[in-house]
């Protein structure tokens, strides 16, 4: 059963919509511990970095996650979920986040394009990425954010950055695949196969 973890901020019925027309059995929880025991989690989000960390934090969630991810259950972030897997976010200050991938989240700035980058954009991604199995090279994602991750190693809307990261059972998105039509889908079915 995948959990989609509720923490006030999340995008939970396009997520819930996408994982129906899958046909994957999915619950959403608030309840840290009903989160610790999920076979899979999909950790979403929309908003401030900063409000979506508190109220993990307050919940307990935080600490559900970070065990989720510690012990290898297989765990998806999408959008500000992403954000929110890494060491520290700078939006409105420096905030700490789950600090599950080393890293920060910063400000698209000095570029030539509308912030926030919202809308359709190709993605690059290596040949044996699991996630993107069956992904056509081609396919367009759709995304809506004015902050990208930094990994501890250098990622283009105008600029070439990371929107997606894979280590092991730990995928992150920052595009919405439950918005991005087949290939979006074909991501969450790849993950619900992990």
């Amino acid at each position: 059963m995948i959990v989609v973890v509720d923490y006030g901020m999340g995008n939970l019925a396009s997520v819930g919509n996408a994982l129906k027309k899958l046909d994957l059995p999915w619950r959403i929880s608030s309840d840290p511990e009903v989160v610790a025991e999920a076979e899979q989690v999909i950790l979403p989000g929309v908003g401030a970095f900063e409000d979506a960390i508190a109220s993990l934090r307050r919940q307990g969630i935080d600490a559900a996650v970070k065990d989720v991810a510690q012990r290898g259950v297989p765990l998806l972030g999408i959008c500000l979920g992403l954000q929110l897997l890494f060491t520290e976010s700078e939006e409105n200050g420096v905030h700490q986040g789950l600090d599950i991938i080393p890293g920060r989240v910063v400000r698209f700035a000095g570029i030539p394009y509308k912030v926030p980058h919202m809308g359709w954009n190709s993605v690059r991604y290596r040949a044996d990425s699991a996630a993107f199995a069956g992904v056509p090279a081609s396919s367009y994602f759709y995304f809506v954010h004015s902050y990208y991750v930094v990994p501890d190693h250098p990622g283009d809307y105008g600029i070439e950055f990371c929107c997606a990261v894979e280590r092991g059972r730990l995928w992150a998105t920052q595009f919405h695949p439950e918005k991005s039509g087949d290939a979006g889908l074909r991501i969450l079915k790849n993950f619900a196969e992990i």
